[in-house]
This record gives structure tokens, sequence and C-alpha cells, in this order.
């Protein structure tokens, strides 16, 4: 369960690191875990939630999969494999292990930076935070509920993002992640399908499935809306019917970037300001009874709780 070698060359001169020995899971650093090292800002995250940017490790056990080619999605869709088609797969220490290494290398050039806050440097060694959501369904990785376990054990928070579609593990988690995300981004099955491109049967009904698990899960829950201008911002009533089914903690509003692969399916014309993400919001927390309680203009997101 890999890439080949020239689609793993063309990821990691994007950024990916690959890790373990079957070469599914991988680390990228992300931009305001860079910029908070010289001080230039934080993730929207830190804002919301505590989390500290520059302790923050971005990444997935499952790159290579997933059971949707979403219009908006940044990674090259080619390559997409829509379920585990054999039992090779690391083990959740070496994948922990290995991440936070990889990371660390990522990182190393920052110690010569003059602008580099000294005191992060050596915060940075060691990482706080799990962002399980760098590309690919996390939940498709058969030992999903142990790494989750693992970056616990190691007094990790977990931030988790799943599709919605892995119903059966998502509800059989032992494990809970510190946040799980669940992505909601159409709010009918037309746009659904149109917008997510499911290349699984019942795609729909499964996610609709995972909402009403949604509130359960003893730990925090957010929904994510991946605003794209022309294509999925409409009927926030709609929207928010399926959010009172969740019943999460938080709603997150955040606009589509037009960046990576998505460039080839979608265009800036398809990113709405700020003020348009966060009028819509407030209309969707208008209809299921959530106010906007934080924002961040330049990564265009607003929190809704």
């Amino acid at each position: 369960m890999s890439f080949n070698e020239n689609q793993i060359q063309k990821l990691e001169k994007s950024g990916y690191r690959f890790v373990g020995k079957h070469r599914h899971a991988a680390v990228k650093t992300c931009h305001w875990t860079r910029q908070s090292i010289v001080e230039k800002g934080v993730c929207y995250k830190e804002k919301f939630y505590g989390i500290q940017s520059h302790r923050c490790l971005q990444m997935s056990p499952a790159v290579p999969n997933c059971q949707q080619e979403c219009e908006f999605c940044w990674r090259d869709l080619t390559h997409t494999q829509t379920e585990w088609e054999d039992n090779e797969y690391d083990d959740p220490k070496t994948i922990v292990d290995e991440a936070i290494e990889a990371q660390n290398n990522l990182l190393c050039g920052y110690y010569g930076n003059d602008k580099a806050n000294k005191k992060k440097l050596e915060e940075l060694k060691k990482p706080t935070n799990a962002a399980i959501s760098l590309a690919g369904e996390p939940t498709l990785y058969p030992k999903i509920d142990e790494l989750i376990g693992e970056f616990n054990h190691r007094d990790f928070t977990t931030f988790v993002v799943s599709n919605g579609q892995c119903v059966d593990r998502l509800r059989n988690l032992e494990n809970d992640p510190y946040q799980l995300y669940l992505s909601l981004d159409a709010p009918n099955e037309k746009i659904f399908n149109e917008i997510c491109r499911p290349r699984i049967n019942d795609a729909w009904n499964n996610l609709n499935e995972s909402l009403e698990t949604l509130s359960s899960f003893n730990s925090r829950t957010c929904i994510r809306n991946t605003c794209v201008k022309g294509r999925n911002m409409e009927q926030p009533e709609k929207y928010a019917e399926l959010i009172k089914k969740a019943d999460p903690d938080y709603v997150e509003v955040k606009a589509y970037m037009c960046v990576g692969s998505s460039r080839d399916r979608l265009t800036l014309d398809n990113m709405p300001t700020f003020d348009e993400v966060k009028s819509f919001a407030k209309r969707i927390g208008d209809e299921c009874g959530k106010e906007l309680v934080n924002e961040s203009e330049i990564s265009r997101v607003v929190l809704l709780e």
C-alpha cells in the first residue's frame, strides 16, 4: 500500500516526507508552523483552541487513500485508492517515531536563522499536537484507533479530520481523539455528488450516519465546511439541519484556498472572500442556534459555537 517512486519523488519535491517501510504515511510542515518559529503569525487553531503552532505535527497515515475526489482537495487525485488493498502497513509506533524525526529534519534549517525564536526552537523538537489531516482519509488506515492511542500515550492532542465514510471504524474507536472533525461540504446529496465526487456507493448515507454518530463521542467534536464559491455556498438552512443532527461542539466555516492540484479543477473565482465566508457562516449559525465566537481573516475561517 504505497506510491511508486515517481509519485513519492513528486510529493517529496512539494514538501512531503514519507515514513515507515510501506510508505503510506507522511509528514509535511505546515506554513503556520514555519511562520510561528520566526514570529510571523500562528495558525487559526492556536487562536481558536490554544494549540501551539510551532509544536504541531501535520501528518497522515493514509496519504494515497480516500473514497472521495473532492474538487477543492489540494491532492493530485490521479493516484487515489479507495480502500486498503492488502494487509501491509506500518505500526503506529513506527509512524509516530519517524514522523517526529522527519518533522525535526524538515525544520533543522531554522537553527541557523537569526530571526527564529530560540525558545520555540527547543520546544519544536518535541511536538505536542498531531493534525491528522494532511492528505487522504485517515480512518482507512487499519490501525487508526491504535495510532490515536499512541499519540494519546505520548500526551499529544490529536485533531482528526474525517470524511465520515468509514462509519463503523469511527463508531468503534476506543481511543478518543482530542477533537474529531467531520467534513460537511454540501447541503444535499446532489451537490455532495458534484463537489465531493465519491467513488463508492452510499457515500451520502455514510456521511449522514457518521453525523448521527458524532454526538456519542466523549471528545470534542467539530463540523468543518469548506466554502467553494459558485459550488456549495447555498441553502444554509439545509446545512443547519445536518449540523443539528450531529450536535457538534464547534462548526468551522472556511474558504476554499486555490492551492495545489485543486487549481486544475477550480479557479481563484471559486475562492470566497473572508466577508463572504463570514456572512454565510452567520446564516448557518442563525439557522442552527450557534453564534460566531472567533475568526481569522488571514485564513478566511470563522468559528461557530
